[in-house]
């Protein structure tokens, strides 16, 4: 049976009610500060102190473990809360798991005050809590079926210790393995997640019947066939059985493309924004491909999955989530999310085909990419912070 939680009074601040609220809240307060942060570094030369992790890394680690597990958290734990009628964390219990991520955030930052060892406890106890406040509802109700999700998560906790053994000279070469596995986790997570609610929410929202595609044998290569690609990659980087297994899922998820393909998905911007993002993720198996074949920057293929893909799909998702979870009609999104979405896209593309192209410019183009970031992100506290901080407009709880 659900646990209802009490109906907010009116004007109190439903801040805490439910997972995805402080959640996407950090998430996009996170996304413009740690990107002006980034920014003041490959622009303007800043050199800050992070804890004795050199800028870059620190900027590849905030996006993955902090910025979209952030998101990852939010979404699951209001997603787990409608898959078993269970309800999930809210009040305290909430405040006091978001407080782990944030205090590893802040730290980071501190440059050599905290012991690196302590940030590496408290963030790894934030990714373990949460797995935990997860499966609590999934074992009650015996939905074994999730357990796919947890799986990853538990990759991804295994991952990030992995990075921070790495930054304290236990693990060799620990950076480089936990900052692509993390990437490649998520990218899981999306492809599971995309393959549930992405044909749904096409059928339902492009407002005409529509049969679209699924396949099952698909399903299973893909999965199959990324879990090599991962491993190939960290074993040994940009070489050839990575091209191969590269230029095998761009296929395999193009066809999954095409399938999900539908015209009037192209005047949704709910819709386009996740398809769109999903087609990043075939890029950057492409560009995979081609740093094996014609010696590209790897960076791109990085950036095409990091930046396109999971920046688009989260930004997405995060919009369709608190529209609909706070009594709204997703089908009737605010205008300005198709600018929102449009100027994200932008940035995606001036920061990866386009240095490929003119790489004289290269520095302007990254500055100009991040500055579409911190824009788009900025229009959504903008838009939703109201939203994700008061009591639901239909007197609902959550």
């Amino acid at each position: 049976m659900q646990q209802i939680e009490p109906r907010p009074a009116p004007g109190r601040t439903a801040f805490l009610n439910l997972g995805f609220r402080p959640f996407f809240t950090m998430a996009a307060v996170f996304a413009v500060l740690s990107m002006l942060a980034w920014t003041g570094v490959m622009v303007f030369g800043w050199q800050p102190e992070f804890t004795g992790l050199p800028a870059t890394v620190w900027h590849a680690h905030e996006m993955v473990y902090g910025y979209a597990l952030a998101v990852i958290a939010g979404f699951l734990l209001t997603a787990v809360r409608n898959w078993t009628g269970v309800q999930t964390l809210h009040g305290v219990p909430l405040l006091l798991l978001l407080l782990p991520w944030l205090a590893a955030r802040l730290l980071l930052v501190t440059g050599a005050v905290v012991p690196m060892v302590i940030i590496a406890l408290l963030d790894c106890l934030f990714l373990a809590w949460l797995i935990g406040a997860l499966l609590v509802p999934i074992i009650k109700v015996r939905q074994w079926k999730q357990l796919g999700i947890i799986s990853k998560l538990l990759l991804l906790l295994l991952s990030n210790g992995v990075f921070y053994a790495g930054a304290l000279g236990i693990i060799e070469d620990g950076i480089r393995i936990g900052l692509y596995s993390g990437v490649y986790l998520i990218i899981a997570l999306i492809m599971v997640m995309g393959r549930r609610v992405m044909p749904m929410f096409i059928t339902n929202g492009v407002g005409y019947p529509v049969q679209l595609k699924n396949r099952p044998w698909l399903d299973i290569a893909s999965l199959v066939l990324f879990l090599a690609f991962w491993i190939a990659d960290i074993v040994r980087p940009d070489t050839l059985p990575v091209a191969v297994l590269a230029l095998s899922l761009l296929v395999l998820h193009a066809i999954r493309l095409i399938g999900w393909h539908t015209p009037g998905i192209w005047k949704k911007p709910l819709l386009w924004v996740l398809y769109v993002g999903y087609a990043w993720l075939v890029a950057g198996f492409a560009l995979k491909a081609a740093v094996v074949a014609f010696g590209i920057s790897p960076h791109l293929p990085l950036h095409a999955f990091a930046y396109g893909g999971i920046g688009m799909i989260t930004v997405g998702m995060m919009a369709r989530v608190t529209l609909g979870h706070t009594g709204r009609n997703v089908f009737e999104p605010p205008p300005v999310l198709f600018w929102m979405f449009t100027l994200l896209l932008a940035g995606a593309v001036i920061r990866v085909p386009v240095p490929l192209v003119d790489p004289l410019h290269y520095p302007m183009w990254i500055g100009l990419s991040q500055g579409l970031w911190i824009v788009t992100f900025s229009l959504f506290l903008a838009v939703f912070l109201p939203m994700l901080t008061r009591p639901r407009i239909d007197g609902k709880p959550g």
